[in-house]
């Protein structure tokens, strides 16, 4: 099911031409390795477009990001260089590298956007253009980005609130796997808002028996809890090692997709997921930094484009399972 609020209608019929041309064309660790790629059949490159996120390492959401990203970079012959780090100081500098390397456009997440602003504030004065994708929605504009594509994690994570309320949850224990993290932040407080009785809980992503072992306490401590909600696919995959370890009967729900999730919902262990369509956040991304630099289309007439939140559940998993295992959804 399609959560479609008056505000992304207007978003994406602002967006539709611009959208319709794009889509006809294209933790806690060190500093990941950098590849580059570009489209095979092309006999040259156009452009050299840097991707900066803030992968950590094993997470399999960000195989999609790139998926996305180099498969546009393939249909525009752009040069792809993707980079990423956890930590907000390194992927600063990741960005700033990419600027002294004068590329033709950057496109970066914004997860923490205030250890961020000084690198992207000197691409935009090198005359560097500037997307963000994933995460920022509410920074991209202050910090001189000229687009955002992505999902609002406050309207998602309200979404959840109220499905999780109409369902009967008093207690949902929200996960953020994170710190500092404004997307994931803004989740639980969407959940919050909408269902008075949630609880957070900090975990160490990047540890996955670290993670199974929390949850696992905090859910044998306190039998009330009847519903766990991670902000990662997986984070969903380590609750439900903790569920059976602590014998907890919540509901699980969680954001984002990947097959393991996708098929746990298909097996009825989650009970949906709310999807942002990260292949999609790269695809894009790297697309329109194209047409900008080769059309000077405009890019910030529309405001940010939303690509979520989208529920997964049992009603369309049959569907969207086999995008999950092809890494595209």
């Amino acid at each position: 099911m399609h959560l479609t609020s008056p505000r992304r209608l207007a978003i994406v019929g602002a967006s539709a031409a611009a959208l319709a041309l794009m889509l006809s064309a294209c933790s806690s660790g060190g500093a990941q390795s950098t590849a580059s790629s570009s489209g095979s059949s092309c006999k040259g490159t156009t452009y050299t477009i840097s991707m900066v996120t803030h992968e950590a390492p094993g997470d399999t959401f960000w195989d999609k990001i790139r998926a996305g990203a180099e498969t546009a970079a393939k249909n525009e012959c752009v040069k792809l260089v993707y980079s990423a780090d956890p930590a907000a100081d390194k992927q600063a500098q990741l960005i700033q590298t990419a600027v002294d390397s004068k590329v033709d456009g950057i496109a970066t997440t914004l997860a923490t956007p205030d250890p961020l602003a000084g690198s992207v504030k000197a691409a935009t004065a090198a005359g560097i253009p500037v997307v963000a994708f994933n995460s920022g929605i509410d920074a991209y504009k202050k910090l001189g980005a000229l687009e955002y594509f992505g999902s609002d994690e406050t309207l998602a994570g309200q979404t959840v609130g109220d499905r999780l309320t109409a369902d009967g949850i008093k207690h949902p224990l929200c996960v953020i796997q994170a710190a500092g993290s404004v997307a994931l932040e803004a989740r639980c407080a969407g959940v919050k808002a909408k269902n008075s009785g949630t609880e957070n809980i900090q975990v160490n992503g990047s540890d996955d028996s670290a993670v199974v072992s929390s949850i696992q306490a905090k859910l044998t401590q306190d039998p009330s809890i009847d519903a766990i909600v991670t902000l990662g696919a997986p984070i969903a995959m380590d609750a439900l090692k903790s569920k059976t370890a602590a014998n907890s009967k919540a509901t699980l729900v969680t954001f984002d997709l990947n097959v393991d999730a996708a098929q746990a919902i298909k097996d009825g262990k989650i009970e949906f997921s709310v999807d942002q369509q990260p292949y999609v956040q790269g695809y894009m991304a790297v697309t329109a930094l194209y047409l900008y630099l080769k059309n000077g289309n405009d890019l910030g007439g529309g405001g940010p484009v939303l690509t979520g939140p989208s529920y997964v559940d049992k009603t369309n998993i049959d569907k969207i399972l086999p995008f999950a295992k092809n890494n595209t959804r």
